[in-house]
This record gives structure tokens, C-alpha cells and sequence, in this order.
């Protein structure tokens, strides 16, 4: 039976649990597979979790970014300050990454194409914005997207999202993945005139670093 959580946070916390106590020794992680669950109120985002000791403020400035559209790093640097190790280690020797999502789904226009096939076409099986496609597979090696797609639906004049990832760490992913997506859900519903619903995240691979166990 799908899961179906009130907010991220206590997402977070159940699959944090879950993942040591039941996860499977995968390279450097403990993982799960093929998990997919619900959250009621996709805009309440914020990771509380002490132990976690998330940011909201970087959070929001990687929003910034992604909306942007612009991959390099330093872009970032300018919104936040500074750039964490995290995107200089996958950057290029010029600081562009492929795994900014906003430089993804601002490639051929792909949200104006959602929002415009979902204002004539409501009920459209169609509004997809692609990310992981292999676009830029031989640029991989250190900055391989995690999410394959969003799709979106609306259902009861409300507009529902799917995202499906390839590989998901919970700790550091999750939780920033999860804010940024569930800001496009609500550019998207704003952009329609219409109200948010649901948030379906799936991953096939949702782990934990051991470092982090």
C-alpha cells in the first residue's frame, strides 16, 4: 500500500528510520528500492528534523538559481554567498552542471509547454518536463541528474505532481529535491489559476551514505 505522508518532514523522518533499519547494503549506502509515496501539502516543505539541520535559506537561493536557468555554479555563488563543495565537485572546468533543474526544464521551453498544453487541454496525459535523457551522457561521470521526470495532472480542478528519480539520497537529495519541486508545483498551479494538490515521489534507489548512519 502507497504511503501517503501530511508534509516532507515527516516523509523524511519515517523513510530516515526505515532505510536503517531495513535498508540493503548497496555500494557506500543502505538502500531502499522502488519506493513511492504521497505528500497531502506539497508547500509545506520545510525539513524541521534537528538532526538534520536543514537549510532554508540555501534552499531557497538553489530555487533561485534553478529559476535562473543559468548552470553555473558561480551564479549560485552570486544568490548564496558562496558555492557548497557539493556543486564544485560535480561541476565542469568551466562550472556549469548538468543537474541544475532549471536549466533542464528551461530547454526548449518545457514549462510554457506544460502550462499552455494544461490550460487547453486539462485533462492531458502529456504534461511531462524531461530531465534524465541521456542528453548529456557523455558529461556523466561526476554530475549524473537524479530525476528522470515531472509530470503533472490535474484532477478535481487541482493540479497534482509525479516526480520519478533514478537515485535519491534522503539526506542530502531529499530534502532540497523536494522543496525545489514542490515550488515548480506551485509556479505551475499559479500560472493555471488553480490550486495544488497532491506530490507523488518515486524513486527507484532511496538511500542513506554510511557516513550518515
Amino acid at each position: 500500500m502507497t504511503k501517503t505522508f501530511h508534509n516532507a518532514n515527516i516523509a523524511y523522518e519515517y523513510y530516515h528510520d526505515k532505510i536503517i533499519r531495513e535498508g540493503v547494503k548497496f555500494g557506500n549506502t543502505k538502500a531502499l528500492f522502488n519506493v513511492g509515496f504521497y505528500i497531502e501539502n506539497p508547500m509545506d516543505n520545510a525539513i524541521k528534523n534537528k538532526e538534520r539541520k536543514w537549510n532554508p535559506v540555501y534552499a531557497e537561493a538553489e530555487w533561485q538559481w534553478y529559476l535562473s536557468g543559468d548552470r553555473n555554479i558561480n551564479e549560485l555563488g552570486r544568490i548564496y554567498g558562496k558555492v557548497p563543495e557539493i556543486w564544485k565537485r560535480m561541476a565542469d572546468a568551466d562550472g556549469n552542471v548538468n543537474s541544475n533543474y532549471g536549466w533542464q526544464w528551461k530547454r526548449n521551453d518545457q514549462i510554457d509547454y506544460v502550462i499552455d498544453l494544461l490550460k487547453h487541454h486539462p485533462d492531458t496525459r502529456q504534461a511531462a518536463i524531461s530531465i534524465y535523457d541521456c542528453k548529456e551522457h557523455d558529461t556523466f561521470t561526476f554530475d549524473t541528474p537524479c530525476t528522470y521526470a515531472v509530470q503533472f495532472t490535474i484532477l478535481d480542478n487541482k493540479l497534482n505532481m509525479s516526480v520519478v528519480m533514478r537515485s535519491n539520497d534522503l539526506w542530502y537529495g531529499f530534502c532540497n529535491d523536494q522543496y525545489q519541486f514542490s515550488k515548480l508545483q506551485d509556479l505551475i498551479a499559479f500560472k493555471l489559476d488553480i490550486e495544488i494538490g497532491t506530490y507523488f515521489h518515486f524513486a527507484h534507489n532511496l538511500h542513506l551514505y554510511n557516513n550518515k548512519i
